[in-house]
């Protein structure tokens, strides 16, 4: 009988959101919620509940009295009182802007500052219908560069904000929107839009579209090259987002040129610590490579740095640690590896003061991962629900507590604990559904776990439907050579064999086998598996391999269906293979 695939979970990316706007510190704590919607829960303070102010106020049809009551916004945020006053101010500002010039920059300027003031309360999505209505503001005023302007810096925030909801995909969109203002506005050479370009390449990072990150880097780098000295300080930080780029896509070679010559522009300046960051990167370069002895140099290299500059006790000493500790695991030096992974825990238990909440998670879901390797589960499952609680308030962190809860639910799954999987697969792909990710090739793979799953608690149909859905995320994402695909036909023709559904099952496998044969050969050890599931299967319908290679539109239904009762008097016995 076919078996079932588990489709390795990718790598997450750390996110890259810290340039953009601060999240709010002072936010309240909960339980993990198996389907949370991706908005910042509201402050504790009291808001008004309605943008909207008195009809009947004449006082703010005064010209002077918008730009006044703009400035006690302004300085009411900038004294550090009360926000629901300085929102008050706004809103009452912006309405006598609009009543004085109707759709103007003044406008425009004011509904900014209303909704970074909404962001700081955790109202995002407020914070969005404000900027959609501050660009349309601009885009209704006379033409000009300075109202170009002004609806560059409305699609900029609206970007920010739709990136700390969690949806990257319409954030990119606000961002590429400004750069074409920006372009029109001042040629594609202009420093600005080389800053520009680099916010894209970040975003494009975070939502892990490499090709595209690179393009926009590229594009910095060149226009840096142009109007910087050579060496500089913007340049070497342009070849740090480029190597990082090029290592997330395999490049490992142009990856560490772009950090030894951004290391050489660091060492001219004499930015020791800058120095120490660039040597932890390329000793990870150096550890994918498994060019351990350079990579243990370079880290140790970080290390007496940090220890001189920063101290005992900092998090950037716990980051080398970890890196250490994995380089020592991979070596098989295990009592070394998990002696550093207890010095970073001890530093992160005692953060000093400046950690934020995303480095400590950061660190111990890095920690957690070597931990699990170490067939710890228990202790690698304590450190990511930590990791949870840390993030799960965070604005913008919706898809990175999303992936932790995926992971979280794969080791429940590897323990038998398949109820507490499910569970945190939920929470996952409700988190990421309702963050835009629907379409994402991680998506995709979360599915294909909560299917496996589904499996194992008898829920059949719930997992044929999950199967389904992954298989075309993943057919559109990864292509259908792709192993990931591959496993998760293989997952749906177990399910459909287990459902009675043999015919159909009999076809994936069919062409599953076809697709390994081209891509690995005959003689590979997974195609000989994967036919004798396919002769088992067609050995008990009485039917012989038909060699023909039907077209996948042919092969697989996409109509839902449901399971029958009898599907209890039969089972498959699913073998998980990873």
């Amino acid at each position: 009988m076919p078996g079932l695939f588990a489709a390795r979970t990718p790598s997450k990316t750390q996110s890259f959101r810290d340039f953009l706007i601060e999240p709010p510190e002072n936010e309240p704590s909960g339980e993990m919620n198996p389907s949370p919607p991706p908005t910042a829960k509201k402050s504790a303070m009291r808001t008004p509940d309605k943008l909207v102010v008195d009809d009947n106020d004449t006082s703010l049809e005064n010209p002077d009295m918008g730009p006044f009551l703009l400035k006690m916004a302004r300085d009411t945020i900038h004294s550090g009182k009360d926000p629901n006053k300085a929102l008050e101010y706004a809103i009452r500002a912006s309405e006598s802007f609009e009543r004085v010039s109707g759709l103007s920059p003044d406008l425009a300027t004011c509904l900014h500052v209303v909704a970074a003031i909404l962001s700081g309360l955790g109202r995002l999505e407020e914070a969005v219908v404000i900027l959609e209505r501050s660009i349309l503001a601009s885009e209704g005023a006379e033409n000009g560069s300075g109202h170009a302007m002004v609806k560059f810096s409305g699609l900029m925030q609206l970007g920010d904000t739709y990136s700390m909801i969690g949806q990257l995909d319409r954030s990119i969109e606000c961002y590429e929107s400004g750069l074409k203002i920006q372009v029109e506005a001042f040629g594609g050479s202009d420093p600005r839009v080389a800053e520009t370009c680099r916010y894209l390449a970040e975003a494009h990072v975070q939502a892990m579209q490499f090709d595209e990150a690179e393009r926009f880097c590229r594009k910095t780098l060149e226009i840096h090259r142009e109007h910087c000295a050579p060496a500089s300080l913007t340049e070497a930080a342009d070849r740090r987002l480029m190597a990082l780029i090029c290592e997330a896509k395999g490049e490992y070679e142009p990856a560490l040129e772009h950090l030894v010559l951004a290391s050489m522009s660091m060492i001219a300046q004499g930015q020791d610590n800058e120095v120490a960051a660039i040597d932890i990167s390329i000793g990870d370069i150096y550890l994918s490579l498994c060019r351990f002895d350079e990579a243990i140099f370079a880290y140790q290299k970080a290390l007496t740095v940090f220890k001189t500059t920063k101290g005992e006790s900092h998090s950037s000493i716990a980051l080398v640690y970890i890196r250490l500790a994995d380089l020592y695991y991979r070596t098989g030096k295990l009592r070394e590896s998990k002696s550093y992974c207890e010095n970073a825990l001890r530093i992160y238990s005692k953060p000093v003061p400046g950690t934020t909440p995303g480095e400590i998670a950061s660190g111990l879901n890095e920690i957690s991962a070597i931990y699990e390797a170490l067939n710890e589960p228990d202790e690698a499952l304590k450190l990511l629900q930590k990791a949870v609680k840390l993030l799960e308030d965070i604005p913008g962190q919706y898809r990175t507590v999303a992936g932790i809860e995926s992971q979280i639910g794969v080791i429940f799954y590897m323990v038998g604990r398949y109820s507490d999987a499910r569970k945190y697969f939920f929470s996952a792909i409700a988190k990421l559904r309702a963050s835009g990710e629907r379409k994402s090739a991680f998506f995709g793979v979360v599915l294909n776990q909560m299917g496996l799953a589904c499996v194992q608690l008898y829920k059949i149909a719930e997992a044929a439907t999950h199967f389904e859905e992954a298989r075309e995320i993943l057919e559109q994402e990864c292509g259908t050579y792709h192993l990931d695909t591959l496993g998760v036909y293989s997952n749906l023709a177990a399910t459909y064999d287990a459902m009675g559904r043999v015919e159909d099952a009999i076809e994936i496998l069919e062409y599953i086998l076809k697709m390994r044969e081209e891509k690995l050969g005959t003689a590979n050890p997974e195609v000989d598996d994967e036919r004798k599931r396919l002769f088992e299967l067609l050995k008990e319908a009485g039917r012989v391999r038909n060699k023909k290679a039907k077209s996948l539109e042919n092969l697989i239904e996409s109509k839902t269906f449901n399971m029958k009762n009898e599907r209890k008097k039969k089972r498959v016995a699913f073998g998980l293979r990873t």
